[in-house]
C-alpha cells in the first residue's frame, strides 16, 4: 500500500520556523521527484517545492525563495520541507506529492503562521 504520510506541522508565530516531514512507503522512493503543495483557506493549490529523485536539484515559488528548503533522505524515504522566517501569508494545509508514472499525495498537514 501507497503512504505519504507528513508530519511537523503546527501553530507558529510570524518569524519562526517549522520542518515539515514526509515519509514514503510502498513505492521505490528513490526513483520520484518529491513535490511539496501548499493550499491556504479558500484558495487552490500552490506548488512550494520541488526535488528531484536524486537530491541534487531543487527549486521553489518565489514566495519562498530564502526561505524555505526542501531536503530528502532516500534512505529513510523521507522528504523534508525547512520553513524559516514564516509569514502569515505561509498559513495553509501543505501536501507532499511524488511525482512519477502515477502520482501520489499525502493527506497534509496544517501550518498556521499567526500572532
Amino acid at each position: 500500500e501507497v503512504q505519504l504520510v507528513e508530519s511537523g506541522g503546527g501553530l507558529v508565530q510570524p518569524g519562526g520556523s517549522l520542518r515539515l516531514s514526509c515519509a514514503a512507503s510502498g513505492f521505490t522512493f528513490s526513483s520520484y521527484a518529491m513535490n511539496w503543495v501548499r493550499q491556504a483557506p479558500a484558495k487552490g493549490l500552490e506548488w512550494v517545492s520541488a526535488i528531484n529523485s536524486g537530491g541534487g536539484s531543487t527549486s521553489y515559488v518565489d514566495s519562498v525563495k530564502g526561505r524555505f528548503t526542501i531536503s530528502r533522505d532516500n534512505a529513510k524515504n523521507t522528504v523534508y520541507l525547512q520553513m524559516n522566517s514564516l509569514k502569515p501569508e505561509d498559513t495553509a494545509v501543505y501536501y507532499c506529492n511524488a511525482e512519477g508514472p502515477i502520482d501520489f499525495w499525502g493527506q497534509g498537514t496544517q501550518v498556521t503562521v499567526s500572532s
